[in-house]
């Protein structure tokens, strides 16, 4: 497994290249994403959505276009990819597969799992292969995706930090912004952050 990111816009939003048995999966494409995507992929299989926000899937259309590959969203979010609710002139794009709740996909002999934690936005998943995990705005280095925006839910915050609570197994985790961390780490502060979703 090959892992490449390049921070993307104001926002410096991860983009990444996930390489897996020379299959190339784009995670995240954000503003200005498409030249680096471009000029870094070999054989581009699909573009995969943590959740629908404008800094995260800017570049979706231009890319699918560009190389005629689908988009995998999570079913929640998938309004927001047509509809630009934040008014911020985000190219619009529909993805082609609605990813619904925790399911694998299968792509030839590689397995890639979706895991649904919503709070940030109604569809916000985390991406796994292997033993790593794609968090986008769910999980950051000792911290976790804001639950104020519209569309954002405290209480759905609050289940899903508690889900993420439960998984035994550690992964490496590489978010939708800053640096990278393992999800023990993260399972070390995140009771902290439960409480703070109760009382804010």
């Amino acid at each position: 497994m090959q892992i490449q990111i390049q921070p993307m816009g104001a926002y410096q939003t991860n983009c990444y290249i996930l390489t897996k048995d020379n299959k190339d999966f784009i995670i995240d494409p954000g503003v200005g994403a498409t030249q680096w995507v471009l000029s870094h992929v070999k054989n581009p299989v699909a573009i995969l959505n943590t959740h629908g926000h404008f800094d995260h899937v800017w570049s979706n259309a231009e890319l699918k276009d560009k190389l005629n590959i689908p988009i995998y969203c999570p079913k929640g979010d998938a309004f927001m990819l047509e509809n630009d609710p934040f008014s911020q002139g985000t190219p619009p794009s529909k993805a082609d597969y609605l990813v619904d709740g925790d399911e694998e996909l299968i792509f030839d002999n590689i397995k890639l799992r979706y895991r649904h934690f919503p709070g940030h936005t109604p569809g916000c998943s985390v991406i796994e292969c292997d033993d790593v995990w794609f968090s986008g705005d769910f999980l950051f280095h000792q911290s976790i995706g804001r639950w104020d925006f519209p569309y954002s839910s405290d209480r759905d915050m609050i289940k899903s930090l508690k889900k993420a609570m439960t998984i035994e197994e550690n992964f490496t985790i590489y978010p939708g912004h800053g640096e990278s961390t393992t999800l023990r780490d993260e399972q070390r502060v995140i009771p902290f952050w439960i409480e703070q979703v109760i009382h804010s």
